[in-house]
């Protein structure tokens, strides 16, 4: 006899989606926890991460993790989320078995579950798997009914954000994506303060489009040009032009918004999933880093081109580059802001330093959004450590298996 009867799962998703259809946002939390006492669970608490992605937020729940934030480092829920994967422990309170797991949104890490199953509930791998996908799917109300309310956006914030960082934030795509062959993540900061930079990217059958922007200035007038380029990418990107067109209808679209002063740097790639082929061009924006074999590389050899906007008499025509990734390279699009971050040690970081960074991380296995986490706690999370500039990057892990570590386990059975 099956510990977890089907009739009961089958109840656990049914009414969780019958519940929620005409929930209010700030509701969804609660009736997740609750749904989940069908399938034998008590005391379970829902975390979102905050923009910091630093803490689990509380927004149901009490159970044995405490009221307030949870750091991720150092806690067990926070060993799920950063891991992605379902942790197991003794329950803290006494009787029974403590689960905690990733809220995934796709790959995403929304935040983390966490539930007791009471002694007498075996924990079998049927059990597990159940909570895994109910964890995901919960992850998935929060998402979707999170665009009709503030309260999952609100709980994320430490302190309130700058209109430059409501616009960039408005436009960003989802920090983190996966697809067979290809993990990719992303970062924007200041979180709360960032105003000039963006990125964007886009998967369409085998081709990934990928870009970075540093508008001039920070604040909210650079924000809305940022915005201006970003949204002129999107359109070229999504009539089919290629990317020696994108870069001509995007340079038109600010000098001609923006005629005298206000310009942006890019960079805009193109990436066959299949093959490996790298296309990109540079409007004044650093090349990118590749990782090779566990060893850093110098940046991909090109000229940069004038920034967006930018008309000069003598500039070269604008050059695609070509090159070839091989399998399990690591590519690191990024803006200035992050080698010009000032350390403790009042040294600026550099494009050695960050490229040693990305190194050792790489080294030890971690995906790309955990690479990212430690790379913006190893800039913003330490005294003394400040930006100068706005500070972007984009890190997409080729062939390298790296999607296989943003999904929990049994969904790759």
């Amino acid at each position: 006899m099956q510990v977890v009867e089907d009739t009961a799962v089958a109840q656990l998703f049914c009414e969780v989606l019958r519940r929620t259809h005409l929930s209010k946002p700030s509701d969804a939390a609660a009736i997740i926890a609750q749904q989940a006492a069908t399938i034998g669970a008590r005391d379970v608490a829902i975390y979102v991460v905050d923009y910091e992605l630093e803490r689990l937020v509380r927004l149901h729940g009490r159970g044995a993790e405490g009221e307030g934030p949870l750091p991720i480092t150092g806690t067990v829920a926070g060993r799920a989320f950063s891991a992605t994967t379902l942790v197991e422990t003794p329950d803290p309170n006494g009787g029974g078995r403590r689960l905690r797991l990733p809220l995934l949104d796709g790959t995403e890490r929304v935040g983390a579950m966490a539930m007791t199953f009471p002694d007498g509930v075996p924990i079998t791998d049927e059990l597990r798997a159940v909570c895994e996908r109910y964890a995901h799917l919960a992850a998935l109300i929060l998402v979707a009914k999170g665009a009709y309310g503030d309260a999952v956006e609100l709980a994320r914030r430490r302190r309130p954000m700058t209109l430059a960082s409501e616009l960039v934030w408005g436009l960003a795509p989802p920090l983190v994506f996966a697809t067979d062959g290809l993990a990719l993540a992303g970062l924007l900061e200041p979180c709360y303060d960032n105003g000039g930079d963006a990125f964007d990217y886009a998967v369409d059958d085998d081709v990934l489009h990928v870009a970075v922007f540093d508008a001039m200035g920070h604040g909210l007038a650079a924000a809305g040009v940022a915005a201006f380029a970003l949204s002129a990418y999107r359109r070229s990107r999504r009539t089919g032009a290629d990317l020696r067109e994108t870069h001509a209808a995007m340079d038109a679209a600010v000098a001609e918004q923006f005629p005298e002063d206000r310009f942006v740097t890019a960079l805009i790639a193109q990436l066959d999933l299949a093959s490996g082929r790298l296309c990109w061009i540079s409007a004044g924006h650093p090349a990118p880093l590749i990782l090779r074999r566990g060893r850093r590389t110098l940046p991909l050899d090109a000229e940069p081109g004038p920034p967006l906007g930018v008309d000069l008499p003598d500039a070269r025509p604008v050059r695609v580059v070509e090159d070839a990734l091989e399998p399990g390279d690591a590519l690191l699009l990024y803006s200035d802001g992050l080698t010009e971050a000032v350390g403790e040690d009042g040294r600026r970081f550099t494009v050695d330093r960050l490229a040693d960074f990305i190194e050792r991380e790489a080294a030890a296995g971690l995906p790309a959004p955990e690479v990212l986490r430690r790379l913006r706690h190893a800039i913003l999370g330490r005294e003394g450590v400040r930006l100068t500039d706005d500070a972007t990057a984009v890190l997409l892990q080729w062939r390298s298996q790296a999607e296989a570590a943003l999904a929990p386990p049994t969904v790759l059975e």
